[in-house]
């Protein structure tokens, strides 16, 4: 050990105190976090070997010690770099990280939309007005007409109303912002000539790869989104189970909404969505969306890294 301290929490004054107290670091390790793209980006500009550790890794090295500090966990990270029992996570280009913002702050004012709208039926219905189903004006339009002439409960419906409007136009402004950059780029247009695949799942698969070469085969794509089945083997026991759920929870609600829509909506013949129609005959509907979900992961993977589009199949040259 040459030294141990503390220093703020920022690159460059990271980068300074590595080059005065340990200028022949062969690696440094830092551990998945709010701040790490910033840091990770900020020392590799500077020339610093940092590398960065996956979090469960080593939680599971530092749970050995008794006593849970900032010098014990540094200490902990340390030797784990040392001795090279980690796995080390690539950290993502900020522009997409920046794209990701946008993507996640898009689901985050979805649900909070949701919430309000269901806000205001629960609050009505408190007082017997039940509203018809509708979304958008429809809905505005018949929390009016029910709500309007109540001199006591319309300020606070009226308010709530207000709120989920906001919300809905501050939606319509990040996605259009997200179906420009689809729009300009060449990868998610190619993403998109597959059926089910929009805008939003374009850019959030494109956002959450972002170096497609990082995979040696496009099947691995399923496994790191977490849509392959986990497995428990033990001597003579050998159970696989549900899907992993690893991974970006969001991509796979998004991967899980395009499979539906291939197979509930789509009406031009494919061979893919025949291959999940069968599918969902033997296995159940909602086990064919998952794998459907899966093979739209891989096929998007490979599309990217052989720059290609989707070819449509020709059912009778099939048949």
């Amino acid at each position: 050990m040459l030294w141990q301290g503390k220093c703020p929490t920022a690159p460059e004054t990271i980068a300074a105190t590595l080059r005065t107290k340990a200028p022949h670091a062969a690696r440094i390790g830092l551990e998945t976090g709010p701040l790490t793209p910033w840091l990770w980006h900020g020392l590799h500009e500077r020339g610093l070997p940092v590398l960065c550790l996956d979090a469960r890794h080593a939680k599971a090295a530092l749970s050995m010690q008794l006593n849970k500090t900032d010098r014990n966990d540094a200490f902990g990270l340390a030797q784990v770099v040392r001795t090279g029992w980690y796995k080390q996570v690539d950290v993502k280009s900020l522009p997409s990280h920046e794209t990701r913002a946008l993507v996640g702050a898009r689901a985050q004012l979805v649900g909070m939309r949701t919430e309000t709208s269901n806000l205001i039926r629960g609050t009505l219905k408190t007082f017997g007005l039940v509203l018809d189903k509708g979304r958008g004006s429809v809905f505005e339009a018949n929390v009016r007409a029910l709500a309007g002439d109540q001199p006591t409960l319309w300020p606070l419906v009226e308010a709530l109303l207000t709120v989920w409007k906001t919300l809905g136009e501050q939606i319509s402004v990040i996605e259009r912002c997200l179906i420009d950059q689809a729009r300009r780029s060449e990868v998610c247009r190619r993403l998109m000539t597959i059926p089910g695949v929009g805008a939003l799942t374009a850019v959030t698969f494109t956002t959450a790869i972002d170096t497609p070469n990082r995979f040696a085969k496009s099947r691995s794509v399923g496994a790191y989104l977490g849509l392959t089945p986990r497995r428990y083997q033990s001597g003579e026991m050998d159970s696989p189970g549900r899907i992993s759920k690893c991974g970006d929870r969001l991509l796979r609600t998004y991967l899980f909404e395009a499979a539906n829509a291939l197979l509930m909506r789509c009406t031009r013949w494919c061979a893919l969505r025949a291959w999940g129609l069968r599918l969902a005959k033997r296995v159940g509907l909602k086990k064919a969306k998952v794998a459907l979900a899966r093979t739209l992961a891989v096929l998007m993977h490979r599309l990217w890294v052989n720059g290609g589009e989707f070819r449509w199949s020709d059912k009778e040259a099939v048949a």
